[in-house]
């Protein structure tokens, strides 16, 4: 009956998780506490989250995991220190880095937490803790599981296959080579800067054609083997310190290609200047070539092991647009992407690895909603993760306390308060005003873990609407007019909308919509024709499921266009962060919980 804290430390995206006996209880990224995008330190408020939905302390720790193993790979990355010139800020960079992730006990210590911690500190490397995120968070017993991100312990590609309670590593990719490191290259050379702006050339990439395919293979090499290595002409990762730390915790990378990039492709895009054609295109070549390599890797894997399962995890295993075309073009049939896929998901993996090795054969159980069984999974180690709500929530009287404290500010803004106390009726209300063209903020239960907004923290319109997506770009969320927006469906109308059907809880894949389907939902049909879906079983979600049938009921659509409720900032997490995006942002409507806040237009 071990209790396990996993965390992601000093690394971009850090948050903490905790299992008991295998059951994870929660999960919080700690940008969400913190109010910090991607914030990278050592996440101590997510960790007093953590235990206090536990209902324990310090000294209650049996193990603390970290997704990160400073002894992982030493002789090669000694061989390839000593084969090149000493770089020593980058040397010392590395040596810090290694340092505070060594100092986890004494951080605890600082952290002004309950209670002493007496248990044992285990250190997970970093790609077998994305890869046990995948794969004992999945419905599988037997699967391929693959992690691709830029680089952790020296490492950015790793797969192998996951049966029962192990997995087992059969490839890697080292240093320097790095599908992350190629995607986030080339997003800055289009002008986007920012840690995690990967899913903006994403976006992009659908309105452009791939012309600059041929150049861009003298950029990133694929091998018949499924491996793919990187033109390090094009590319200073490897020679120069390029990652560093702001002071309030956001990471920050500097450029990580070489002028001859710019010499191969042309004038870099600077950011803010207006986007062009030759932008497009090449944003539609780096997402065409991303793939080729993507699925490259996977059909070799395949070729070996022959499972018909995959489950993923990594920061690229976020790029949705790849993940949808996996059924497509690959002979995988089912597809796996837990929730929180990225680095954060890296403190989940390190929990449940550790769970596996120390608590195994029986104490390990399956998170599922009260029941039901898992046909598909008749290991005695399992985690399935199901949904994704395992971040703070606010209870009634929080919520009734807050819209008190700001009863005059909302009138001045002409602000009425409802209060519901039918489920039913509350979402015939909001589905009423939805349907009528407001945009509503929707704040319900206990937040998402990951960064989509899954119905507890979202902002949703009608998707029938052509004009709220510029509407919301442009004055809601304060961001690039090209940004697309996701159609929440019910699970059961998945393929009388989309060419093809699966389940897709977390976002994590584009579908192409049926031709004769996108004229009536164009708020959520991007340029080409696709959308990235959430599917939404009402078992698991029962309020957000009813909202979207009663909105069905009204309309004949039986989803709803949902975007993360925050602007430009971390999703919301309080009932006072949402008041306060719903006043700033001017959205129609607000419901917290059981509590209907409208705007009067008049």
């Amino acid at each position: 009956m071990s209790l396990i804290l996993g965390i992601n430390s000093h690394h971009p995206d850090a948050s903490a998780c905790i299992l008991r006996a295998g059951h994870l209880i929660a999960a919080v990224e700690e940008e969400r506490l913190r109010r910090v995008k991607h914030w990278t330190g050592f996440p101590a408020q997510a960790i007093a989250y953590c235990l206090k939905e536990a209902g324990a302390t310090l000294s209650d720790i049996d193990y603390l995991a970290v997704n990160t193993s400073p002894t992982a790979f030493v002789w090669k990355k000694f061989l390839y220190a000593v084969s090149r010139p000493a770089d020593y800020a980058f040397m010392l960079q590395r040596w810090r880095r290694l340092h505070k992730r060594l100092s986890i006990e004494e951080e605890l210590t600082q952290a002004n937490l309950p209670g002493r911690f007496r248990g044992l500190l285990k250190f997970v490397e970093h790609h077998r803790a994305h890869l046990a995120s995948a794969f004992y968070a999945s419905p599988f017993t037997e699967a391929n599981v693959v992690s691709v991100d830029g680089f952790g312990d020296f490492t950015s590609t790793a797969w192998g296959l996951g049966t029962r309670d192990e997995i087992d590593i059969q490839g890697r990719i080292h240093f320097p080579h790095s599908l992350g490191i190629f995607y986030q290259a080339l997003t800055q050379y289009l002008g986007f800067p920012n840690y995690g702006d990967e899913y903006k050339l994403m976006g992009l990439a659908a309105s452009g054609e791939p012309k600059f395919i041929e150049p861009l293979r003298r950029v990133l090499l694929l091998s018949d083997d499924g491996k793919f290595t990187l033109n390090r002409h094009y590319f200073c990762h490897h020679r120069k310190h390029v990652e560093q730390i702001e002071a309030d915790g956001v990471p920050y990378f500097r450029s990580l290609y070489t002028n001859h990039l710019i010499d191969l492709l042309g004038a870099e895009r600077k950011p803010g200047e207006a986007i062009e054609r030759r932008h497009l295109d090449i944003a539609r070549s780096v997402q065409t070539i991303y793939e080729e390599a993507f699925l490259n890797l996977l059909r070799s894997i395949h070729s070996r092991d022959g499972s018909d399962c995959i489950a993923l995890a990594g920061g690229c295993a976020m790029n949705s647009v790849a993940n949808g075309k996996i059924a497509r073009q690959t002979p995988f049939r089912q597809v796996y992407v837990q929730p929180a896929a990225g680095d954060a998901g890296g403190a989940l993996g390190a929990a449940l690895q550790i769970a596996i090795n120390h608590d195994k054969p029986s104490h390990i159980t399956t998170v599922r909603r009260p029941g039901t069984a898992n046909p598909n999974r008749m290991t005695s180690v399992s985690t399935v993760m199901e949904h994704a709500y395992w971040g703070p929530q606010a209870a009634t009287d929080e919520i009734v306390q807050l819209l008190n404290q700001f009863a005059a500010e909302l009138s001045e803004h002409n602000c009425a308060i409802e209060c519901f106390n039918s489920e039913q009726q509350l979402c015939q209300a909001a589905a009423q005003r939805l349907a009528n063209g407001e945009v509503l903020g929707w704040f319900q239960g206990r937040m998402e873990w990951g960064p989509r907004a899954l119905g507890n923290r979202s902002i949703l319109c009608d998707p029938r609407n052509p004009d709220i997506r510029s509407y919301l770009n442009d004055k809601i969320k304060r961001r690039e007019s090209f940004r697309p927006f996701a159609p929440s469906i019910l699970r059961e109308h998945v393929s009388d909308w989309f060419e093809e059907d699966g389940d897709v809880p977390f976002m994590t894949q584009v579908f192409q919509i049926r031709e004769d389907k996108q004229h009536l939902i164009p708020a959520v049909t991007h340029v080409d024709g696709s959308g990235r879906l959430q599917t939404v079983d009402r078992t698991l979600n029962s309020r957000f499921g009813l909202l979207i049938q009663e909105f069905f009921e009204l309309t004949g659509i039986p989803m709803l266009l949902n975007t993360s409720f925050n602007e430009n900032e971390p999703i919301v997490c309080t009932p006072l962060e949402a008041l306060d995006c719903f006043i700033r942002t001017k959205m129609d409507t607000l419901v917290l919980a059981n509590f209907v806040v409208s705007r009067n237009r008049k």
